[in-house]
């Protein structure tokens, strides 16, 4: 009889997971678990009476002038429904944005948000919202991820929120680059995370279900101007339409209506031809502050003679965002890298998920066999599991340094798609190890973390490279080995004279691996007079540059330089303040910035109220806006599957557990009565 209820309870129990979405996940021949534990996400409010889909549309107009691209992005709300609702809605922007102005507009009534300290905002918007009034709020979560809230949307009513931000583009390897993010893709949030950066709720998007019919609009435009004639303009993510009126500028636009490019990073590229890019200063005088932006050109790269020996360790991610085409193109990209290394150089391998599992304890020869051994394991992995990054960089910083090795250089390279939630954590590894190792990042990806994949480079003095496709691989491998082998230039100073500088960033200057610009911000006093000298060593020996001060370096307006300035320092606060201990200080200094120059910060927000009362009864629904999952992403990165729409799922795994419970229940009363009938006779 025991047996048979065994059985019973393995056929129940077989059952029920025939009805739970199947968590894809292979043999990975280790001990790494495939399931992600990221939560799943379902719409709120989900009333048929509520609009569940309040973003209709998404607009983007960039105008680039030379280095400076200013962006205006217009975000339409609307309500179908047939009572009011609050919307909530998570998108990213470029890390290095300063975000410096926001309008909402309802009809034809318009207000222009203000910027105040985020606890500040956060009440004035809740206020406004029991009140009955329209109102918006834009915090930002994570450099490059933003929260809009919109209250009081009535039925029938559109509403427009338009944000303002600028960048500065750099020249790296002769190419340049703008980037619009479209989609915030889904966070892992470790159970060990701290929040210190003030909690991970943003993180708990909805997302469609893969393969979805998109809910909204999508579009962008791009308007170019260089000054010099433009070549190889491309846009490796979307179809696009050109037009050149003349061959210094140019006007872009998507090209295939019927294509919806918001799942989606866009990336766009060009060359500058007919002359070399030259080193400049650029000057802004202001009515307190006067602010300089100086970009010096490196030498040409030269390969050295004598390279030394590297030792490279590998931290693969192969989690459950990983899944499918990511983690195919990781596994091409570190092929080839592998593939790519030196008889004198050594390796590891590293592979994270959950967990984190070693090839070897030590750092291994670059032989046929050992690299062999790396291919065979990397191909092994499916995807599967959460983001743990942080315990895999700790194991390889730990892993023990050969002391017959002499000055053997160590570089930490780390391959992802950066989908986790706590990158403060990361970035204070990373710079806690440079002592031991140079650490490069390559983000893995149609809509990448570039928070995480550059503030990696950024802290641990390497490169970051992306990866969209996995036709880049081979190519991004040998850039990789290029940066690698031989640095532009190294040991960098620089030295002004005659000319009355202050508050100049970065502070330090670290090993350009990449053939770009150095780029300083700063602020100057007195007349624009003097020189700037800038030396240090290249691939042929000692490098020197002078660049003249003058009063003609002031003539433009260059209105984006205190914007761009203000927002590295706050980029160098966040990364490597916390480092130091004093976390009220670098909260203050930050908050400081954001309210002096009307900035969006981790501490400042945006808010927007309007004056009329339009909700008299005070009452609506909350309704969070679910994002599209990023191109080629699987559903496994929310959850094995559970999105928007899985409902009868959750149905189904509740009526097996009913039933289940009920054939205890019966078997547990039947026992019970012949155990009784025993005890009676």
């Amino acid at each position: 009889m025991k047996k048979k209820k065994t059985w019973l309870f393995i056929l129940s129990l077989i059952l029920l997971l025939s009805l739970c979405p199947a968590v894809y996940g292979g043999e990975s021949g280790n001990d790494l678990v495939d399931k992600t534990l990221a939560p799943y996400f379902l719409v709120e409010g989900a009333d048929p009476s509520s609009d569940s889909f309040p973003l209709k549309d998404t607009k983007v107009s960039t105008t680039i002038n030379g280095v400076i691209a200013e962006t205006y992005v217009t975000q339409t709300y609307g309500n179908e429904g047939s009572v009011p609702i609050h919307a909530s809605y998570v998108f990213p922007a470029s890390a290095r944005v300063s975000v410096h102005g926001m309008k909402m507009q309802i009809g034809d009534k318009t207000v222009t948000a203000r910027i105040k300290e985020k606890e500040e905002a956060r009440q004035e918007f809740t206020a406004a919202k029991s009140q009955g009034k329209s109102a918006s709020l834009l915090e930002q979560q994570r450099p490059n991820v933003f929260t809009m809230k919109v209250a009081n949307i009535m039925p029938g009513d559109t509403v427009n929120i338009e944000l303002h931000y600028t960048e500065m583009l750099v020249l790296t390897e002769g190419t340049y680059e703008f980037v619009f993010p479209a989609v915030v893709g889904p966070r892992y949030v470790s159970p060990s995370s701290d929040q210190k950066e003030g909690g991970h709720e943003w993180a708990a998007a909805p997302y469609q279900e893969k393969n979805a019919a998109p809910k909204g609009t999508y579009d962008i435009a791009v308007s170019l101007s260089t000054g010099v004639p433009i070549t190889g303009l491309a846009c490796a993510s979307h179809k696009i339409n050109v037009e050149q009126p003349v061959d210094s500028s140019a006007r872009i636009a998507l090209g295939d209506p019927a294509d919806y490019g918001g799942d989606r990073d866009f990336i766009l590229r060009w060359q500058l031809a007919g002359q070399a890019v030259k080193s400049g200063l650029m000057l802004n005088t202001g009515e307190k502050e006067n602010f300089f932006l100086l970009m010096v050109q490196p030498p040409e790269r030269v390969s050295a003679e004598d390279i030394p020996s590297r030792e490279y360790i590998f931290v693969l991610d192969v989690s459950g965002s990983m899944f499918g085409y990511p983690l195919d193109t990781a596994k091409e990209l570190i092929q080839d890298m592998v593939s790519n290394l030196r008889e004198t150089d050594t390796f590891n391998l590293i592979l994270f998920s959950n967990n984190a599992i070693c090839m070897s304890p030590e750092s291994l020869p670059t032989t046929d066999k050992n690299v062999g051994q790396a291919i065979d394991l990397i191909n092994r992995q499916k995807g599967g599991g959460g983001t743990e990054l942080a315990p895999a960089l700790e194991k390889a910083a730990g892993i023990p340094m050969d002391p017959r090795a002499g000055t053997v250089s160590r570089s930490i390279v780390v391959i992802t798609d950066g989908y986790m939630s706590d990158e403060q954590a990361i970035f204070d590894i990373v710079s806690g190890n440079l002592d031991t190792a140079s650490f490069f990042s390559f983000g893995i990806g149609t809509s990448v973390n570039r928070y995480l994949i550059d503030g990696i480079a950024r802290a641990g003095g390497g490169g970051s490279f992306v990866v969209t496709d996995p036709a880049e691989a081979a190519d991004t491998a040998r850039l990789f080995e290029t940066y690698i082998h031989s640095p532009v230039l190294t040991d960098i100073h620089v030295d002004y004279d005659g000319f009355d500088v202050y508050d100049i960033e970065p502070t330090a200057i670290p090993t350009l691996f990449a053939q770009k610009p150095i780029v300083l911000f700063g602020k100057w006093r007195g007349r624009p007079a003097g020189a700037i000298h800038i030396t240090g060593k290249s691939g042929t020996g000692d490098y020197s540059q002078t660049i003249q001060v003058s009063e003609t370096a002031a003539l433009g307006t260059n209105t984006a330089i205190p914007y761009l300035w203000a927002r590295t320092r706050v980029e160098n606060l966040m990364d490597y303040g916390f480092n130091g201990g004093d976390e009220e200080a670098v909260r203050k200094e930050v908050t400081a910035l954001g309210l002096d120059y009307s900035m969006m910060t981790s501490y400042t927000s945006f808010v927007a109220v309007m004056d009329e009362v339009c909700n008299t009864t005070g009452e609506g629904r909350d309704v969070d806006q679910p994002l599209p999952l990023p191109l080629h992403v699987s559903d496994l990165a929310v959850g094995g599957g559970y999105t928007i729409g899985s409902e009868p799922d959750i149905l189904l795994l509740a009526a097996a557990a009913a039933l289940i419970l009920i054939l205890n229940l019966r078997n547990t009363t039947a026992g019970s009565n012949h155990a009784g009938g025993k005890n009676d006779g």
